[in-house]
């Protein structure tokens, strides 16, 4: 049974807590059956549930082998939205810590997500991240600003 986001800010507030947690279903539950994801790492694009929760198994996989916790924070977050159909974007701070509470490494990517009411919760139906780009060495660039 799908969870029900009665807020644009409770889909983020889960995106937070479950990237956190590492649940998996739990991240995907905020995500429409046909997202449709351009992700700034590896892959162009991700198009339907299936193929990003593939995606986020191995992004959380990966967190759990290494021994950390990322915590989030939202930055200059901008909710546009009406009846049916809100649009958000932000900078997304993910902080790596180890067990221990120390933090180890931090980056943002910028955000965009399109969400849409579906029986009165809100879904993503898209996201985009991305990082701008240092023209002189073609290397993304990770600090805030």
């Amino acid at each position: 049974m799908r969870v029900g986001f009665n807020k644009v800010q409770d889909v983020l507030e889960n995106y937070r807590s479950a990237v956190y947690e590492k649940d998996v279903e739990r991240f995907l539950s905020a995500y429409d059956s046909d997202i449709h994801v351009y992700d700034c790492w590896e892959n162009w694009e991700s198009i339907g549930i299936s193929q990003w929760k593939e995606i986020v198994n191995g992004w959380f996989n990966g967190l759990r082998e290494e021994g950390v916790v990322l915590k989030i924070d939202f930055n200059d977050l901008v909710v546009e939205e009406n009846t049916n159909l809100a649009f958000v974007h932000c900078a997304v701070t993910f902080a790596a810590h180890n067990e221990s509470g120390e933090k180890l490494r931090q980056l943002t990517n910028r955000f965009t997500f399109g969400l849409r009411k579906v029986n009165e919760s809100w879904t993503i139906t898209h996201e985009h991240s991305s990082l701008p780009i240092n023209m002189e060495t073609g290397k993304g660039i990770f600090n805030l600003k």
